[in-house]
């Protein structure tokens, strides 16, 4: 069977316990493998593992003696408890070995997981699957969390009393960062928060999250930006003291510019315009930015770019002037356009 979308949801969250067989595949294995982990943790516990309630068979094992997969389905363990046999890198050269142990299956059998890459309409694994009136064929796509997957994430990991801007920076970072690397962001934060009763805020958010640049150079790029030259100076020293490369500089300088030019043209608002940036622009940056492009018209922020993508072409060419005193000038023509 081929379930919609809340119903592969609802099956994901709780497997029934006549389920034979579930099919998960996709085009990233880390989304896979991060639904079949969830899943399997649902039907064998936390310590199913550990309590060799879980058989893990790789697809090439099936080529040498495709009845493996029917044994490991009937096998009874040490322990009592649910168990679960995982095929793992199945492909169509699995389909025979998988159609004859689903045949095979009886209730008190362990659940089969079969993980698969991204499999075509004509696969004949996955028809296989959505043809069965009880086994199940879940597609997992490369599409950002919903706000329910993001809650569930959350609430794992023991946070609540999430205030509504922390949520919305959170829910940004959902959509910016790989499903694993969100995971262990939402780790860190629940580390951060350990033993904190007090509701977390876009503060705590910035704090944990790994989608920041340097903090020097994005002091600098704020002073810039807001056109405070006298500032300029010791900062711009302070940064090359650090050895941050011209080029490096120059491309974080364009990044900025072009993210206040997006929050300054959008149709919506300064502040809609902000919300859609791509990395997310969160905590006290995000009102700094803003109170920046506030001050901005776009035909400035345009030429502020103009002048950053001429001298970045000067910087990657064969010119043997002075690098960083030609990102340097050209940081403090900006910075007086700041003002004009």
């Amino acid at each position: 069977m081929k379930p919609n979308a809340a119903a592969a949801a609802r099956l994901l969250a709780r497997p029934p316990a006549d389920l034979p067989a579930l099919l998960l595949y996709g085009a990233d294995p880390m989304r896979v493998a991060l639904k079949r982990r969830d899943l399997i943790v649902q039907v064998i516990g936390a310590e199913g593992e550990h309590e060799m309630r879980l058989a893990r068979i790789d697809a090439s094992e099936l080529r040498k003696d495709p009845a493996i997969l029917s044994d490991a389905l009937r096998a009874q363990g040490f322990f009592p408890g649910a168990r679960a046999v995982l095929l793992e890198g199945a492909a169509d050269g699995a389909t025979a070995a998988v159609q004859a142990a689903l045949a095979d299956w009886r209730a008190g059998d362990a659940l089969l997981v079969v993980s698969a890459g991204m499999l075509a309409k004509s696969s004949s694994l996955r028809k296989l699957f959505e043809a069965h009136p009880t086994a199940a064929c879940i597609a997992i796509y490369d599409n950002p969390p919903s706000s329910d997957e993001v809650a569930q994430t959350l609430a794992k990991a023991g946070l609540r009393g999430i205030g509504r801007e922390a949520m919305i920076d959170l829910m940004a970072l959902a959509e910016a960062l790989d499903p694993g690397d969100f995971r262990q962001t939402v780790e860190r934060i629940s580390l951060y928060k350990h033993a904190d009763a007090t509701p977390l805020s876009v503060a705590d958010v910035a704090a944990c999250s790994p989608v920041t640049i340097e903090a020097e150079v994005d002091d600098l790029l704020n002073i810039v930006a807001l056109g405070q030259e006298p500032a300029f100076g010791p900062m711009m020293a302070r940064i090359s003291g650090q050895g941050v490369l011209p080029v490096t500089l120059a491309i974080a300088a364009q990044r900025h510019f072009r993210v206040l030019l997006a929050a300054k043209a959008n149709p919506g608002g300064t502040a809609a315009g902000l919300s859609h940036a791509r990395p997310p622009v969160m905590g006290p940056r995000r009102d700094r930015m803003l109170q920046q492009a506030q001050s901005w018209s776009v035909p400035r922020l345009e030429e502020a770019l103009r002048h950053l993508f001429e001298t970045d072409l000067a910087l990657r060419s064969s010119s043997r002037a002075p690098a960083m005193a030609m990102l340097e000038r050209t940081l403090l023509r900006i910075a007086r356009l700041a003002k004009a």
